[in-house]
């Protein structure tokens, strides 16, 4: 491999890598605020001498679960995500000069919102349980949820200018891009689309993580089935198994709108996902294909007809525009030069990302129906150890699903790094050598190995645990416990 390629392979392998964290932050920042709201409005009706049902602390207890889990998650995402702002100036700092002045303030907003408001609310959530307000205590949650969000915005952003570069202007005295309007760059069109579809991937991700951690603890037994235990992890794995099946459904319609917005802004890109070498009106879309060794040419394929053609402009008898019409036009607008992706890797991730999120909301669909109407869970039936096996299973299908979105969104978009605005191959290091990202990517993957395992030991550690008690209330409503005057300061 080249150091083009090379260079590649290390921004893929930590990208994907970083990705696996950084949509669960995004959901369990938002499900501990939800729980946590949950719990102080069943304790606000418990004030009130108002009727709840079951124990008012399950939602509280469940909070700190998944607070707990998402304070592992976060400080591995942000260890890797630094990662992620070096490389520009590690491997592709010719391409960091260009474009620097509009990327630039992308992620110093970014950096702030991650690194300063989320760690700081995440450490004021944490250490403020009991000395907090409880109103102000759970403000703290919430601002870590938008936080992340607004954070996931900023940085789509970015990645928006490389699908679809617009707000800025090439400097005739430096040659340089400069920023011309962060409002227009906030709101591309390809942003405005990748954003809502992010965010359900996201919400997917953390679903199937939570809905995984109430089955498990329902199918392996050593809970009494009337137990304030056993109903708290039947709640979580209903919550996780509705996240996940909203999400799917919206990640679906965010989907189709994104990949039309796609097809206008990059037609190679969609074309790819098909292999369509010609252009076709009602163009089919192939469930399944084959394609001889050393070829990416399918022999056979099992066709929807006129789907590719709805998928990519909204009718199924629209003309879709294939790879070689495309090159055609391309090498006239670009000068010479291959303009067509790595079709094999465009079809396939398409189809697993695809594939693999469908199933995750299936078994979020069948979990919801068999946990029904209040329905006990047989446990020693033949199904429910299947399902036990199984589940360590269930969190890895959104995480796939979003890997491989990811794959093909950056794979597809080849050989540019700002579509047709700037060539991957003139965004490398100048002298920068091969041996040098051999051994920066050796040691990313160690480093990466690692942050990996301490996170699967973490969270197992933190899931076997079960549910955390709640410490005790030392205030509330703004008054402090008279029992606690040693934390009147933390007011």
């Amino acid at each position: 491999m080249d150091l083009e390629h090379l260079s590649r392979l290390q921004f893929a392998v930590t990208t994907v890598y970083h990705y696996l964290f950084v949509p669960l932050s995004i959901s369990l920042s938002l499900f501990t605020a939800l729980l946590q709201t949950a719990h102080v409005r069943a304790r606000r009706r418990v004030r009130q001498g108002r009727a709840v049902v079951g124990d008012p602390d399950r939602w509280g207890r469940l909070s700190l679960l998944t607070g707990k889990l998402l304070m592992v998650t976060f400080a591995v995402g942000v260890v890797t995500g630094l990662v992620q702002e070096f490389q520009f100036g590690l491997s592709w700092s010719a391409f960091a000069r260009f474009y620097g002045d509009v990327f630039g303030p992308v992620l110093a907003i970014e950096g702030m919102l991650a690194f300063f408001l989320e760690a700081t609310f995440l450490g004021l959530w944490w250490f403020g349980r009991d000395r907090l307000p409880r109103t102000v205590h759970l403000a703290t949650i919430w601002v870590v949820a938008v936080g992340t969000t607004t954070s996931a915005f900023v940085i789509l952003a970015a990645n928006s200018f490389l699908q679809n570069p617009v707000a800025y202007a090439v400097d005739p005295l430096t040659g340089r891009a400069r920023l011309t309007s962060f409002r227009d760059l906030l709101l591309d069109e390809v942003n405005l689309a990748a954003f809502p579809h992010t965010f359900a991937g996201a919400v997917m991700a953390g679903g199937a993580l939570v809905m995984a951690v109430g089955v498990w603890h329902l199918l392996r037994g050593g809970h009494d089935a009337a137990s304030e235990t056993f109903a708290a992890f039947r709640a979580l794995s209903r919550f996780g198994a509705w996240a996940t099946l909203v999400g799917g459904g919206v990640l679906a319609l965010s989907g189709d709108v994104l990949g039309k917005v796609i097809t206008q802004v990059q037609p190679m890109k969609m074309a790819a996902a098909e292999a369509l070498w010609s252009s076709r009106t009602g163009a089919p879309f192939s469930i399944l294909a084959y394609a001889p060794p050393g070829t990416d040419r399918p022999t056979f394929s099992l066709e929807v007809p006129g789907l590719l053609s709805f998928l990519a402009k909204g009718s199924f008898t629209a003309r879709v525009s294939g790879l070689a019409e495309l090159q055609h036009a391309y090498t006239a607008q670009f000068g010479p030069g291959d303009y067509t992706p790595w079709v094999p890797v465009a079809f396939w991730s398409f189809r697993l990302m695809i594939g693999v999120g469908t199933t995750a909301a299936l078994v979020a669909l069948v979990h919801l129906w068999v946990t029904r109407s209040g329905r006990p869970l047989e446990v020693d039936s033949r199904l429910a150890t299947s399902v036990l096996w199984s589940v360590p299973v269930l969190p890895l299908l959104p995480a796939a699903a979003n890997s491989f979105g990811w794959i093909f969104t950056e794979t597809g978009r080849q050989p540019w790094l700002a579509f047709g605005l700037f060539r991957t191959a003139d965004g490398v290091s100048p002298g920068l050598t091969v041996p040098e990202v051999l051994v920066s990517l050796a040691a990313f993957t160690v480093v990466y190995g690692a942050l990996a395992w301490a996170w699967t030991v973490l969270v197992l550690r933190l899931v076997r645990n079960g549910l955390p008690e709640l410490p005790a209330d030392r205030a509330d409503a703004g008054h402090v416990a008279a029992d606690a005057p040693d934390v009147a300061l933390g007011y």
